[in-house]
């Protein structure tokens, strides 16, 4: 590049078009500065059709102040030192059946284990290649 077209390059920090419109002129930015003006009156508003019983109002007031409920699951102890991943998932199975463990959280097991057999299985696959490839690269 020569010199000239090095000093057209924009610097760090400039604009690109240095008369275009100035921060915070935004049309959403209008919208809220607006909307603060009358957000008092409004929330006065939903408040009062709420204690009158309005529910759509306290429902609407209630989603924003209140975070959901979200439901937790109890951790459970389970023993899965089974030998093999099937040992364990009959494991996981006789715990649902007896009640011990909930249906979701076997389920979740279940699919952990079966993940991780296809984890074993990869692994295993690859070193069997490798062992065929040393095996064959050994040979005269």
């Amino acid at each position: 590049m020569t010199n000239k077209k090095l000093s057209n390059l924009w610097q760090p920090g400039q604009t690109g078009n240095p008369k275009g419109r100035p921060p915070g002129i935004s049309e959403i930015t209008k919208l809220r500065k607006s909307l603060m003006t009358d957000a008092p009156d409004i929330l006065a508003g939903l408040v009062t059709a709420a204690k009158a019983g309005d529910l759509q109002a306290a429902r609407l007031i209630l989603e924003r102040v209140l975070p959901p409920v979200k439901p937790m699951e109890q951790a459970i102890e389970l023993d899965l030192t089974g030998d093999t991943l099937t040992a364990q998932g009959r494991a996981v199975l006789s715990a649902v059946s007896a009640g011990a463990l909930p249906p979701g959280q076997g389920g979740q097991l279940i699919a952990a284990i079966s993940a991780l057999a296809r984890v074993a299985e990869i692994d295993e696959l690859t070193a069997r290649i490798i062992k065929l490839e040393e095996s064959k690269n050994a040979k005269p």
